[in-house]
């Protein structure tokens, strides 16, 4: 197991030996200037997260779910992600989960050792009913979280695709993955607080993981997010919105139409530039695998 002194996360910030005598102005100031280091960072590892995302959009299109596994700061970072994908794009709560060593515990309180147990790894993959189609992304700053480890050993010995996504080289998870995405943040302003610049680059990733995903699975249309869950009055106010960006309508026709499609967007949109039906705009988001594009190009070799 490597020793967290020889891990770059863990190393000596060379600006901050007196950190404790900054004023709030330098502090705030080095702050800001470390953090430009992030989108560097994450700029060096876009093709393995582009890769990653490949094999997530091929997981979910055969049936499969996406888990996050962490302990700590990378466990609410994968339970934030997760979380906003039903509201966002009205994903099943199954579909993206989030697997945190201590359970939905650890989120707002340390469950001691929790991380450090391999086992706990795998019964928590097992608790979930882990198969083979789906894909587990282990998340550690580290790279050497033992409970990350035993979950993605466990996801490789059924035939599930895994990640690694950590903040050190040649990490230990990596091992376990079949691709690795490592992305170097370097040492933090305050030695080996990785909740910083670490963290941040992953919740980035992550963005752009489920982001990109969903866009590819037919639930954006132009830029739009067409599959929003439109479950109370703020996101009812967004879907009408969406549907005038879209379409051009005025907003009481696009509350009409949402009242008819029960404040769904995709057959709203169709039904206002098709001039068809809300039958009709089912049928075609069907056959087109719920790709607003596709659908109304069925529509048009009619």
């Amino acid at each position: 197991m490597d020793r967290l002194t020889k891990l770059e996360t863990e190393g000596y910030h060379p600006k901050t030996a007196n950190l404790d005598l900054m004023s709030i102005t330098e502090i705030v100031r080095l702050m800001n200037e470390d953090d430009e280091k992030i989108p560097q960072a994450i700029a060096k590892v876009l093709p393995e997260i582009e890769r990653a995302i490949e094999a997530v959009i091929i997981a979910i299109k055969n049936g499969g779910r996406l888990f996050y596994v962490g302990a700590g700061t990378s466990g609410r970072i994968g339970l934030l992600d997760a979380v906003e994908c039903p509201p966002t794009f009205s994903t099943s709560s199954e579909l993206v989960q989030a697997v945190l060593a201590g359970g939905l515990d650890a989120v707002v309180v340390a469950v001691e050792g929790a991380e450090d147990n391999e086992a706990l790894g795998q019964e928590a993959l097992q608790h979930r009913v882990l198969q083979a189609k789906d894909i587990v992304i282990g998340i550690a700053a580290s790279g050497r979280t033992p409970f990350v480890k035993g979950a993605l050993v466990y996801a490789q010995q059924i035939g599930a695709k895994t990640v690694s996504l950590t903040s050190n080289p040649q990490s230990m998870i990596s091992g376990y993955a079949d691709i690795a995405i490592e992305v170097m943040t370097g040492p933090e302003i305050l030695t080996g607080s990785t909740r910083l610049k670490a963290a941040t680059a992953h919740k980035q990733i992550l963005n752009m993981i489920t982001t990109t995903t969903m866009i590819k699975l037919g639930k954006v249309y132009k830029n739009l997010m067409v599959d929003v869950h439109a479950s109370n009055v703020k996101l009812r106010e967004r879907a009408k919105k969406i549907v005038c960006d879209a379409t051009g309508v005025s907003y009481q026709e696009a509350e009409s139409v949402l009242t008819q499609t029960d404040y769904k967007v995709k057959p709203a949109i169709i039904m206002l530039l098709m001039e068809t039906t809300y039958e009709e705009a089912e049928r075609l988001l069907a056959q087109s695998e719920g790709h607003v594009r596709t659908a109304m190009e069925l529509k048009n070799r009619k």
